[in-house]
């Protein structure tokens, strides 16, 4: 049998081959082609905390950033490692800052842990004595 004699059946192979070739040259390497956008999440920041003396009382002001869920934002009162007092503010997009005292007549180490939704953000100290 001569190869002319042969082509008409091996035609439709060849032809088969042929079409199969440009489809295993380039290849994508991951599936979905494009993957879904990812949604992110960022946690909530306290912004301009200060804390200062005003004659016998310690004043705490904090800000919270960025888009949160209307929380209670805690404050707790440290003089060295004795914890002195805590306290409360509700915050909420119409009102992001906060405000808090505490009467403190005597010189210390003071610290103040501020927490928004039971997760510990910040802590800001006031050394009037060495720690």
């Amino acid at each position: 049998m001569t190869f002319r004699a042969a082509l008409p059946r091996r035609l439709p192979l060849l032809l088969g081959a042929a079409l199969c070739l440009p489809l295993t040259a380039c290849r994508y390497n991951f599936v979905p082609l494009i993957p879904p956008v990812q949604e992110t999440k960022l946690p909530v920041r306290l912004t301009d905390v200060t804390l200062t003396r005003d004659g016998e009382s310690l004043t705490l002001k904090a800000k919270v950033s960025g888009t949160f869920e209307p929380g209670y934002l805690g404050v707790r009162w440290y003089a060295g490692a004795q914890e002195i007092g805590q306290d409360s503010l509700f915050l909420d997009a119409a009102q992001p800052a906060a405000t808090f005292t505490l009467a403190a007549p005597a010189k210390a180490a003071y610290r103040a842990v501020l927490s928004f939704g039971g997760v510990v953000l910040r802590q800001v100290e006031l050394y009037e004595v060495a720690p």
